[in-house]
């Protein structure tokens, strides 16, 4: 078994600490045996969750004991601008012997301090991007991604973004079908690719939206037509000027941009669920053109619909002899 070990800096976040030890600890081989030995290594804290004080944690391993392990994984913290200096130091004895070093959320602060990103590509949680490229000049901080991968070196954006990041290391040290069977069983959907956006503005609209609402729905029934913002305007029954006012002061957006945002949707719908071929998708969610299609959808989302399939579509099922 691989060694995993999850260090446990001072005023560890909770969710960043759980979420590595339970996937790798999920995870499992073609025969039923467990694909990693995780271990939980640091000094005794207190685990939070959104600056509130969770619970006391003992770790079972030492901190010295990330030697022993293949890879190391460092949560996100409370102390996310003044790591401890043996925190710093051990992750970057481990990084000299070559094991695979992992941050996520903030935990990338703690690979800046030990200058294992100095010339690197690497993410945060978008809150601290700033934060890091201006701490540490040399790290060419990318905050529209979900996590990073510079072969042994790795760092995620926050939260959930530590789950992709976790499920692609099990893909490349067992194959997309333990990565799969891992995701199932945590009941969590198929992983994203790195090269996603953080996030995508969510196409529900607030409930103040209510008036607005019918033509939301007019808009969603009618992704193949080639509307302009006239035809919207017209059904409505506003003005352009008056429209674009509502969108904005109601949506915080253009119609335009709610439209591009549908087809989308539409898009990652079809993409998901359905084996159309790529030339149908750009038709059924109204982009017209595959070309069309895949700037928008590389634009927005950060992937190509392809590669956006392999990672998220659902595999056909066999057909029964």
């Amino acid at each position: 078994m691989r060694v995993v070990a999850v260090v446990v800096p001072h005023e560890v976040s909770a969710f960043d600490l759980i979420e590595g030890v339970q996937l790798f600890a999920m995870a499992r081989l073609a025969d039923g045996s467990r694909a990693y030995d995780v271990r939980i290594c640091g000094d005794p804290t207190i685990a939070m969750a959104s600056g509130q004080q969770c619970f006391p944690l003992r770790a079972a391993w030492p901190l010295q004991a990330i030697e022993q392990a293949d890879t190391v994984i460092i949560p996100g913290a409370g102390s996310v601008f003044d790591p401890d200096p043996r925190l710093v130091t051990a992750i970057r004895a481990a990084a000299d012997r070559g094991a695979r070093v992992a941050a996520v959320c903030t935990g990338a602060f703690v690979l800046a301090a030990a200058h294992l990103l100095d010339g690197l590509r690497a993410t945060t949680h978008w809150k601290f991007c700033d934060d890091l490229a201006r701490r540490y000049p040399l790290v060419d901080v990318d905050p529209g991604v979900l996590f990073v991968d510079n072969d042994s070196i790795l760092t995620s954006a926050g939260a959930a973004a530590g789950l992709d990041m976790c499920l692609h290391m099990i893909r490349r040290d067992y194959g997309s079908a333990v990565a799969a069977e891992t995701a199932r069983l945590m009941v969590l959907p198929p992983q994203r690719d790195g090269g996603q956006a953080q996030f995508l503005t969510q196409h529900k609209p607030p409930e103040d939206a209510a008036a607005l609402q019918p033509v939301l729905d007019w808009i969603e029934n009618n992704l193949t037509r080639p509307l302009t913002l006239a035809d919207i305007a017209t059904h409505a029954g506003l003005s352009i000027r008056t429209l674009q006012r509502r969108f904005q002061t109601q949506l915080g957006t253009t119609a335009l941009h709610w439209l591009l945002t549908a087809r989308i949707h539409r898009a990652q719908q079809l993409l998901e669920t359905t084996d159309l071929p790529i030339d149908r998708v750009a038709e059924e969610s109204g982009f017209g053109s595959v070309a069309t299609l895949r700037l928008h959808f590389t634009r927005q989302v950060g992937v190509a619909p392809r590669t956006y399939r392999r990672t998220f579509g659902h595999p056909p099922i066999p057909a029964t002899p």
